[in-house]
């Protein structure tokens, strides 16, 4: 294992260029350099504003959905509206345009992979800006829900005035088995296995890349801060994925803008 520096930068490009089916895992810490406060490790957190337990756990969602509602309306539409894809997002999109990589494998519900032209990208935590109704099934853009709450707190389903439920996954639900099967599928199947800005401590979803290194793929990890991967990997890269990508993806003859 290498740590940082030029060692780690050079023998991540060594395994990259040697890829045939690479496949990277992305964390909040990639959609932070978007904007988009992470739950853990700064301060500035948003579980440092809020208390987890009363906006994100189904149960209390579905005993009373008003808290929720209330902070997605004063804060996390605006977060999410707002944000724009990194020199990180844009250049996995790069690198997957030029072949260089297969799938993108997220836990963000932010659509920024989507925004920044990556193809095939897994979410394993679902995406807020699609809301659905949990009585009849129909789906609400993240925009039309929140000209809804503009008139009612919570906003009742238009079709049914059933309850509205963003599809992301909250704390008491299981990951969604097909997105976690396809995800299986890629690492499974990789050689090359890039956790970029995730602290690797939110399971099931990672175990993911210790599965990739268990089925002989190399592990190269990309994050500011250590994980309790690092000892596993095969290079490590203390570093903002929006520093680090381009600068790989340039290295692998592709602008990673």
């Amino acid at each position: 294992m290498s740590v940082a520096g030029e060692p780690a930068f050079e023998r991540a490009r060594e395994l990259w260029a040697g890829a045939r089916r690479a496949v990277a895992f992305t964390g909040a810490g990639i959609s932070a350099e978007s904007g988009i406060p992470t739950y853990r490790d700064a301060e500035d957190s948003l579980w440092s504003q809020v208390d987890p337990c009363k906006l994100a756990d189904i149960g209390e969602f579905l005993r009373d959905p008003v808290p929720y509602w209330r902070f997605f309306q004063d804060v996390r539409y605006r977060a999410i509206h707002t944000a724009q894809p990194n020199p990180g997002h844009r250049a996995l999109a790069a690198l997957d345009r030029e072949g260089r990589l297969d799938a993108v494998l997220t836990q963000n519900i932010d659509g920024l992979h989507q925004a920044a032209g990556s193809r095939e990208v897994v979410e394993l935590h679902g995406n807020t800006r699609t809301i659905g109704c949990l009585q009849c099934g129909q789906s609400w853009s993240m925009d039309e829900v929140y000209a809804m709450l503009r008139r009612h707190l919570p906003p009742p389903c238009p079709a049914c005035g059933g309850r509205l439920k963003p599809k992301v996954v909250f704390f008491g639900e299981a990951l969604p088995e097909e997105a976690l099967a396809r995800a299986a599928d890629w690492v499974r199947g990789c050689d090359l296995l890039l956790a970029i800005g995730s602290s690797l401590s939110v399971y099931p979803a990672a175990l993911l890349p210790l599965e990739a290194r268990a089925h002989g793929a190399a592990l190269v990890i990309v994050n500011r801060t250590p994980t309790p991967v690092d000892e596993r990997a095969d290079a490590v890269l203390h570093a903002a994925a929006g520093d680090a990508l381009p600068r790989l993806a340039r290295a692998l003859g592709v602008a990673g803008e």
